[in-house]
């Protein structure tokens, strides 16, 4: 935003070079391994709650054509041996939780058989087995915290459930674990070998970099960032209609899935064009106006998820980046649409 034109940037990118950021290398194996801050996070969650569904990432994929049983097992066991977060478990290390990489092993697949029934009664049991693997609890002291379901419907359709624990994926692992899925299994039916390039890194090597890397000063200063910028915020959103929250979270919720339709989106993207804008940034000012107009809040902070994938290293790892910031607009002194736009743009950038 700041370099809009390609001199400006060449000049930016030539700085981006000079800049030291320490590299990713390989973590010794020879020492217990520590969580990542995210996975930490969920660690502590499990400890507190107990086992929970809330953090399962579930995902049913329908397959049509001649299934080659084999080779998708094959493809499923080599995924799991190629990522070792998938084959990781977490323990508690005198207080301190340490993952543990373990030898690869089977991937936990379960088969049933639905071709024999109606129509209904087959779509009607996809469903319920769909939801008993989204729902299974996972043990994060023992694994594996990746497991699936092969649902056959007839000779030339089936049902594959994979569902991950959060602390070992994300939604963008989820892509990942699906592409490689798809390349593994074409290989495998053809008599080829595995034409995945190698891993240079793992989830674990990510987890010690940020340990080091995210300390003393640096951490400081991120620290210092959202102590100021959530400083006062409001505890809730509390809406006219909202029920009464229950004493503990109960993480039943819902969604509704609408469309803006082709002449507003264009809209939209115009006015993101005409104010230096991304379409998020545009997209999230206007939330915040409604939320405040429904709530009667005037400070309204929305979470929001970001990959934080932010070296090409990263991207071809399964494994819990995704990290949620919660992003604050102020509405107090009636901003005009204008006003409201440059702070979400401002706040977005920080």
């Amino acid at each position: 935003f700041e370099h809009p034109n390609i001199r400006e940037r060449s000049g930016l990118w030539e700085k981006a070079q000079r800049m030291t950021l320490t590299a990713i290398d390989r973590a010794s194996r020879a020492q217990p391994l520590p969580l990542s801050y995210m996975q930490q996070r969920l660690w502590f969650l499990s400890q507190f709650k107990g086992a929970s569904a809330a953090y399962h990432m579930p995902a049913a994929l329908r397959l049509k054509g001649t299934l080659d049983e084999a080779a998708l097992r094959r493809t499923l066991d080599r995924i799991v041996e190629r990522h070792e977060v998938l084959r990781t478990v977490f323990l508690d290390g005198e207080g301190i939780p340490v993952q543990v990489v373990k030898e690869p092993e089977k991937f936990a697949l379960q088969a049933f058989d639905l071709s024999a029934l109606s129509p209904v009664d087959r779509e009607r049991d996809v469903n319920e087995h769909a939801r008993l693997a989204s729902q299974e609890p996972f043990d994060l002291t023992r694994g594996p915290l990746i497991r699936g379901r092969l649902l056959r419907l007839g000779d030339e359709e089936h049902v594959l459930c994979v569902t991950m624990h959060h602390i070992v994926s994300d939604g963008w692992s989820m892509s990942v674990l699906i592409r490689e899925l798809s390349e593994l299994y074409a290989a495998y039916t053809e008599g080829r070998d595995d034409p995945l390039q190698p891993l240079q890194l793992q989830y674990a090597d990510y987890a010690v970099w940020q340990r080091q890397w995210l300390q003393g000063e640096v951490l400081q200063q991120r620290v210092t960032y959202w102590r100021d910028h959530l400083a006062g915020a409001p505890a809730l959103l509390e809406l006219p209609t909202d029920r009464a929250r229950p004493a503990g979270q109960s993480y039943i919720g819902d969604e509704i899935e609408f469309s803006l339709g082709s002449a507003l989106s264009e809209q939209l993207k115009h006015l993101a064009e005409r104010q230096a804008m991304t379409l998020y940034m545009v997209l999230h000012a206007g939330f915040a106006a409604f939320l405040s107009m429904m709530s009667g809040q005037r400070d309204i902070v929305i979470g929001t998820s970001v990959a934080n994938r932010p070296r090409v290293e990263l991207e071809e790892l399964i494994g819990f980046f995704v990290n949620t910031l919660a992003l604050r607009l102020r509405l107090e002194d009636d901003p005009t649409v204008a006003a409201l736009l440059q702070q979400a743009k401002a706040i977005t950038l920080a």
